[in-house]
Parts: C-alpha cells; structure tokens; sequence
C-alpha cells in the first residue's frame, strides 16, 4: 500500500477545511467491485451511509475522533478518502484504525484464489462460482453496530431493516457538526440504545428488548464483535440472549467476526438458491449439500445469493 496522503486544507466560511487523507487499498483479483456495491447500497442508512456514482460513503466513530470515508475503485486497488469531522483527529491518529475497517468491510484481504478453486470444483456449487468471480463477503467498519443492525433485520425484508435503522438513527444517533452532503448522523452507540427509553427504539417489543439486551452486552464489552476474538465463545453469548436465533448469530459472525465458514442454513435467500439448484430446500438438505464447501461457507453464501 502507498503511504497516505495528507490534502493541504482550504478554507470554507471562513473556517479552514477538514483535513483529509487519502490512501490506496491494494486487494488481490478477481474482485467484483460492483457487486459489493450493490449489496452495501441495499442496506446503507440513510444519514450513515451512501452510495452514488460508484462510490460508497459513511460516518465514522474513531477513537479519537469522528470522520466520513469515502471509497471508490481505481485501476487495481480501492481510493480510501477519510476527512476528519473533530479537529483533535488532524494529526492523523485514527488513520491505521480506519483504513483497517475499510479493508475489513470490503474484504480485501482475502485470497479469491484459494476459496474459488475449492468451491469450483463442488458438483452444486461449482457453476455458480465459475460464471460470478470476485465475490466477497462485506465486513464491517463497527462490529458492535453491525449486530445491532443484524437484530433490526431479523424476520424482515432489507428494505424494512434499512427503514428500522434510519428511524433508530434519527432518534438516538449522534448529528455531525456539519452534515457532510447525504451524511448527517453517526449510528447510535451501544450505550445510547442501552439507556434509551423502550418506545424509542420502534418495532415491535419484542425486537426491542432483544435489541436493548444485546446493546446492555455490548456496552459491558461481554460481547465483543472483533474478527480477533473467540468465534465460538462470540456465538454462544450471542445465542444467550432472548430473541437472537441461528441465522442472527450467523450473519454477525460472517460480516462482523470475518468468519468465512459461517453459513445461514435458514436464511430464506440461500433456501430459495438452493431449491433452484433441485435439492431440497429442507435445513437437514442444505447442511448436507454445504458441507464440502468448508472452511469457505461464507462464499458459498455469496453465491447463492447472487443467483
């Protein structure tokens, strides 16, 4: 990766520009940029996210302080763009811990040489694989709002969790300084939800305590959602908490603990996928079938869903 690149500021009414930095993101091919984009876009929040003209844009809570990004695709890497929002982040502090966030919600760091020829050689699978190369699984930039997003998206379309999110970011979200174009808000901390009143949190109760008890875990750091942290440990403290099944802890650890073997055997996508490929669409089916597709079931996932 080339070293950053520090844009000189300006001045905007009479206050001088933000500072910005820009870096490229190297990753290795094949990747297919625009079907990451298409998937980030469905469920990007309105206020926290936004994807235009090839390019997807988002807050950021760092920990020395508050940023948008910006990433596009250039010839053979990804234009990282950060421009510091809190005049404490100028001297760059949060850069390492930005541009690792970057890489990890677009999955840069993967080898598509490797799951790829593993998963083109399974009799189901295979076909998928050879027509779409590149796809990757998003990440995220912030595992403890990823899976306070997976709890908002549970048993609804992507379009009602977008809407649930939007409405959650309004109430108890943090409003930038200045709204930078589209972007407005940072998406509610752990904290924020933990302490809100119930009826703030919309839906219906039932979601809303779930969604309160996991914020309560987070903010306690009982629940850790880091890629480094134990995977199992990570599931089962997920599945203690009332109201978070199977497919809630499986989409968490596949986009926020970076596990590519996850798999989302009840995930009504993958069910249709795989009745279209003529075997049962029963879970005990789906298992079975996805069973050679390990350690990569994550890709696998990608897959059918494409189709």
């Amino acid at each position: 990766m080339s070293p950053p690149r520090r844009r000189a500021s300006g001045t905007r009414g009479g206050e001088p520009d933000p500072p910005k930095f820009t870096r490229r993101l190297t990753y290795s091919e094949p990747f297919d940029w625009d079907a990451l984009l298409a998937f980030l876009a469905a469920r990007a929040v309105p206020g926290v996210e936004e994807v235009a003209h090839g390019v997807y844009r988002r807050t950021l809570r760092l920990p020395h302080a508050h940023a948008t990004v910006a990433l596009s695709r250039r010839g053979g890497y990804v234009e990282c763009t950060l421009t510091a929002l809190d005049r404490r982040g100028h001297d760059g502090r949060d850069l390492a811990a930005a541009l690792a966030g970057c890489r990890r919600l677009l999955d840069l760091d993967a080898e598509p040489a490797v799951f790829e020829e593993h998963l083109a050689r399974d009799r189901l699978l295979g076909p998928l694989v050879r027509r779409r190369r590149g796809l990757r699984v998003a990440g995220a930039v912030d595992g403890a709002e990823l899976a306070l997003r997976a709890v908002l998206g549970q048993q609804v379309s992507v379009a009602a969790a977008r809407t649930a999110a939007a409405r959650l970011t309004r109430a108890l979200g943090e409003p930038l300084r200045g709204p930078d174009g589209a972007l407005t808000h940072l998406f509610p901390t752990p904290e924020a939800i933990a302490e809100a009143q119930e009826t703030a949190l919309g839906g219906p109760m039932r979601r809303r305590r779930t969604l309160q008890s996991l914020a309560r875990a987070l903010a306690r750091e009982e629940i850790v959602i880091d890629p480094a942290g134990d995977r199992g440990e990570t599931r089962a403290r997920l599945l203690a908490i009332p109201g978070i099944g199977p497919w809630t802890a499986e989409y968490i650890a596949m986009r926020g603990l970076g596990d590519p073997d996850a798999f989302l055997t009840t995930d009504l996508g993958v069910r249709r996928a795989i009745s279209r490929l003529g075997l049962p669409g029963d879970e005990r089916a789906i298992v079975r079938a996805a069973e050679p597709w390990r350690p990569w079931r994550a890709y696998g996932v990608q897959h059918l869903w494409a189709s």
